[in-house]
C-alpha cells in the first residue's frame, strides 16, 4: 500500500495521524528557538524557590548561591538527558510515545504512555494556572477566569498548526523575550541585590555551608523540570533535518536559557517584599509591566507543547484519531481544570515525574544507542520486552530509595523501605544514580538477549 500524497501545506505541517509520514522541515535554529523559549518559562520565576530545598512550610534551607549551583549541575545534565532524548526521533521520524513501541514492545508501551498522557495534562494544567496569576497580578486585578479561558483558547489554536508555531517563535517571539530578560537583568543588579549566600539553613552558612542531603534534593529539583521534556521531545525533533540539529537545540538552546531564567527567578525572590505578589519585582521596576507582558504572552507556548505532546501520546493508543479533535478537546480540558485547581503540589509533581522519566531514558539511552542502532520495531504489533520493564523498574526503585519525594502514600512506603533496608549517603544524586542504574540493568539484559539468539 503506498503512502498518502500531501499538498505542499500539508508537507510543512504536523501529521493529522500516526498513519501520516512526518515532515523533515524544522532547521537548526527552528529548534534552538522552540527550545530556548521553553527553558524561559514563568515555572522559573514563580517556581524558583524549588532550588532551595523548600521545607514542609515552604521555607528555604540553602543559600540562593547554593541553589544556583545546584540549578546549574541540575539543569547542565538535564539538558544533555533532552537532548539524547531527541535524537531517536530525528533519527526514526516517529514520535515520543511510539518510540516506546521498540523499547517495551507494542502493548506495554501503553504503560508509560497513560502515565505521560497523564503528566502532561497536570503541565498543561499548571501552565494554564500560572498564566491566569501571572496576568491577575500584571492587570492588577481582574476576573481570574477571563484571562485562564483566553490562555486556553491561544494554546488551542497553536496546536492546530504545530509546526507554523515553532517557526513563528523563531521569528516574531525570542527577540522579545531576549529583549525582556536583558532589561530585567540590568534592572535588578541597579535595585541593589542582597547578599546571596545567607544560609537559612545552617548558622553563619555561606554558598557551601550546606547539607549535601539538602543541595542534590535541590539539584534533583532542577533536573526534574528538564526531564519533564524528555518524554516529549521527539514529538517535534521527528520534524528535524538531522539529528545534530535536534540534539545540539534541544541540550544546549534549552539548557542556557533555563539558566538564564531560573537565576533572574531567584533574584526577584531575593528581591521580593513580603506584602508584593509572586511576580511584584518585576512589576515595580521601570517599564516592568511592558516586559513582563512579554512573558505572560509567551507562556502559551509551554502550554501549547504539552497540549500537542497530549494528543500525539494518545495516538499511540489511537492511531487514526484526528490530532486537531484531540488538541481541542485536551485544550477544553486542562482550561476547566485550570479554573478548579491550584499550585499547591507543585513541588511533590516535580520530584514524582522525575522519578518516572529519568530511568525510562536511561533504558531508551542504552537500548536505542548500545543496542538497537539501526533496528527499532514501532510497529503496532512489536513483541513485548519485560527485561526493558525491569531495567525501568530498578531504576525507578533507586530513586524512590534516594529521594521518596512528597506525593502522599507512595512517598511514605518508599520512606518506610527506606528506613528498614538502605541509609542514603550525602554524595548521592536521586536522578544521577537512577540513569545509571536503568542503563547498566537494560544493557546487561540486551546483552543477555543477544546472547540467547545467538545461542
Amino acid at each position: 500500500m503506498s503512502a498518502p500524497t500531501l499538498d505542499r501545506s500539508e508537507r510543512r505541517e504536523a501529521p493529522l495521524t500516526l498513519d501520516q509520514p512526518a515532515p523533515k522541515v524544522l532547521s537548526f535554529w527552528d529548534q534552538s528557538a522552540f527550545w530556548a523559549n521553553l527553558g524561559v518559562s514563568l515555572f522559573a520565576f514563580s517556581g524558583a524557590y524549588t532550588v532551595l530545598a523548600p521545607n514542609s512550610d515552604g521555607g528555604a534551607q540553602i543559600s540562593i548561591a547554593a541553589g544556583i549551583l545546584a540549578m546549574i549541575i541540575g539543569t547542565v545534565v538535564g539538558g544533555l538527558m533532552l537532548g539524547l532524548a531527541a535524537v531517536p526521533g530525528a533519527k526514526t521520524g516517529k514520535p515520543a510515545m511510539m518510540l516506546l513501541r521498540g523499547l517495551f514492545g507494542a502493548k506495554l508501551s501503553y504503560l508509560p504512555t497513560v502515565l505521560n498522557i497523564a503528566q502532561l495534562i497536570g503541565w498543561g494544567t499548571f501552565e494554564l494556572i500560572v498564566i491566569g496569576d501571572a496576568a491577575e497580578e500584571l492587570f492588577d486585578g481582574g476576573p481570574h477566569w477571563v484571562y485562564v479561558v483566553a490562555a486556553g483558547v491561544l494554546t488551542t489554536v497553536l496546536t492546530i498548526w504545530p509546526l507554523g508555531s515553532v517557526r513563528m517563535l523563531r521569528r516574531f517571539v525570542t527577540v522579545g523575550v531576549v529583549i525582556a530578560l536583558i532589561w530585567f537583568y540590568i534592572q535588578f543588579v541597579r535595585a541593589g541585590l542582597p547578599d546571596l549566600t545567607t544560609n537559612p539553613g545552617t548558622e553563619g552558612g555561606g554558598p557551601f555551608g550546606v547539607d549535601w542531603n539538602l543541595f542534590w534534593v535541590a539539584t534533583d529539583a532542577a533536573l526534574a523540570v528538564s526531564i519533564s521534556w524528555v518524554p516529549v521531545a521527539a514529538d517535534y525533533t521527528r520534524h528535524s533535518r538531522s539529528t545534530g540539529a535536534a540534539f545540539g537545540a534541544a541540550s544546549g538552546a534549552y539548557a542556557f536559557t533555563q539558566i538564564i531564567a531560573y537565576v533572574l527567578g531567584l533574584f526577584a525572590l531575593a528581591l521580593a517584599s513580603g506584602d508584593g505578589g509572586v511576580y511584584s519585582p518585576f512589576l515595580t521596576v521601570t517599564l516592568g509591566a511592558v516586559f513582563f507582558f512579554i512573558f505572560v504572552f509567551r507562556e502559551a507556548d509551554q502550554s501549547f507543547a504539552n497540549v500537542y505532546s497530549t494528543a500525539v501520546s494518545i495516538q499511540n493508543l489511537a492511531p487514526r484519531v484526528d490530532r486537531r479533535v484531540l488538541s481541542i478537546g485536551l485544550g477544553i480540558l486542562i482550561t476547566l481544570l485550570a479554573l478548579r485547581l491550584n499550585m499547591a503540589n507543585y513541588f511533590g509533581f516535580l520530584g514524582l515525574i522525575g522519578s518516572v522519566f529519568v530511568p525510562l531514558l536511561g533504558v531508551l539511552v542504552a537500548d536505542f544507542f548500545l543496542r538497537a542502532r539501526d533496528q527499532w520495531d514501532t510497529s503496532a504489533d512489536a513483541p513485548s520486552r519485560w527485561g526493558m520493564v525491569f531495567a525501568w523498574l530498578v531504576g525507578l526503585s533507586v530513586y524512590q530509595l534516594i529521594n521518596p519525594g512528597d506525593a502522599g502514600v507512595w512517598t511514605d512506603f518508599w520512606v518506610d523501605v527506606q528506613e528498614k533496608h538502605f541509609t542514603k549517603q550525602a554524595w548521592m544524586s536521586a536522578s544521577l544514580l537512577s540513569l545509571l542504574a536503568a542503563v547498566a540493568v537494560a544493557w546487561g539484559v540486551g546483552r543477555i538477549s543477544l546472547l540467547r539468539k545467538s545461542g
